[in-house]
């Protein structure tokens, strides 16, 4: 015993080392759970079979206590309002598990301690519990009534796609006035038409980021390929099926949950039909509301349509931004719904008017292949040489071929192209010094 303790002022020191370790074992429990969750889906009817298009069920994680002999089985959704309440009375139990043979007989010695210890005890789980202390660790879901930052994502937009006044228009419009929405009757869904190079994949990567901050790589915002994940066309009935359940795990997990859906002119007509019943007017489906999704279809499909008008504007002696939305968007919906590459040939979705915009994306010239040429140039951290920025628009190919106004590959090639003269322009910046 030590001298000048009393058995009493022990037993309470024991009461508090236990207490403060067994309290230091639940966080590092809890710390390294929800780090193995950051990178894992959280839908449990998911089948094995779906796993292939990348899709994680959810689990049941063990990490057994060192100190206090305490099991933690943790088993939820990673969104706020399925953890905060589970997580924090699983931790209370576990200290009042853990100290309850302890706490009778300090309780009739100490009660100021032990009182001041497990409101100490209950302050840390609160702590630990709290949205804001584990989405530092864990990717959150937005929380509802969350808007997007109207001015970050138009800075977003002019700053880095060019050459598509009316795409930005439009994109911009529709999602502010969606994500202001407290209560939308349906989910957003874009469909996004031209030309490859034009910005249809920069400007989706954009808003994506704008919803969930990690973009394509967040666990919320999904990518579908045609070509790789619906290749064969005698495995439609299947693919259906496995998308059908896929989006309805991912809008479970996160209303808010981002699909996109590229090279829709490759996909094999009637696989996209499956998620007509997510798009309709409906409060719920299965008791799931998908009216926070948002849907983006990016397609070749109708580009010839787009670049027709362009090129007729620009013989008539109008300028390509006093081109508007209704000049386009029929021709758009009628040529997609006709076309039999389209991917959305005959569509339920098209003919029950559920895509809310069809977005044309411009040919681009000269110009804007400069401005891609120059932001590419920043982007590496070069000094832009107008030299180089003229050499690298020279080696596009442009149509028509007599007059030579708008890229057949947009801005796609350019980091290829730019590639060839890198070493002119490190030399460049070298001799400047």
């Amino acid at each position: 015993m030590l001298r000048g303790s009393s058995p009493a002022s022990i037993r309470a020191g024991i009461v508090l080392v236990k207490l403060s370790l067994c309290l230091c074992n639940a966080l590092f429990t809890t710390l390294s759970v929800l780090l193995e969750q950051r990178d894992k889906s959280v839908n449990s009817l998911t089948p094995p079979a779906y796993r292939r298009l990348g899709f994680q069920p959810l689990q049941q994680l063990h990490a057994p206590g060192s100190f206090c002999a305490v099991s933690v089985l943790v088993s939820f959704p990673a969104e706020p309002g399925w953890l905060a309440a589970p997580t924090m009375k699983l931790l209370k139990a576990a200290v009042i598990f853990a100290l309850a043979p302890t706490l009778t007989p300090a309780l009739a010695l100490e009660p100021l301690s032990v009182g001041l210890a497990i409101g100490v005890a209950s302050a840390l789980t609160g702590y630990l519990s709290h949205p804001r202390f584990y989405c530092n660790y864990v990717e959150c879901c937005p929380r509802a009534g969350q808007r997007l930052n109207a001015s970050a994502l138009k800075a977003q937009l002019d700053d880095r796609l060019f050459g598509q006044h009316l795409a930005k228009d439009v994109v911009l419009k529709a999602v502010l006035g969606f994500s202001n929405n407290p209560s939308p009757k349906k989910p957003l869904m874009l469909s996004l038409h031209g030309w490859a190079g034009t910005g249809k994949n920069f400007l989706s990567q954009i808003l994506a980021e704008q919803v969930h901050p990690a973009g394509l790589r967040s666990k919320f915002v999904h990518l579908f390929l045609a070509t790789l994940h619906f290749p064969h066309h005698d495995q439609v009935k299947l693919y259906k099926e496995q998308l059908q359940n896929w989006i309805r795990g991912n809008v479970s997990a996160c209303p808010s949950s981002v699909f996109i859906f590229d090279e829709m002119d490759k996909m094999h007509p009637g696989v996209i039909d499956a998620i007509k019943p997510f798009l309709d007017y409906y409060e719920e489906v299965d008791g799931v509301s998908y009216r926070k999704a948002i849907f983006i279809f990016l397609s070749n499909a109708g580009g010839d349509l787009i670049n027709k008008a362009a090129l007729d504007f620009w013989t008539s002696g109008k300028r390509r931004e006093d081109i508007q939305l209704k000049d386009l968007e029929p021709l758009l919906s009628v040529g997609v719904f006709n076309n039999k590459n389209s991917g959305l040939w005959h569509s339920s979705i098209i003919d029950r008017n559920l895509i809310d915009y069809f977005v044309p994306f411009l040919p681009l010239e000269q110009r804007h292949v400069k401005m891609c040429v120059r932001a590419e140039m920043t982007a590496r951290g070069y000094a832009v040489d107008e030299k180089i920025v003229q050499a690298v628009a020279d080696e596009m190919t442009y149509f028509p071929k007599g007059q030579k106004i708008y890229s057949d590959k947009g801005c796609k090639t350019v980091q290829a192209k730019l590639d060839i003269h890198e070493d002119f322009v490190m030399r460049d910046m070298k001799d400047r010094g």
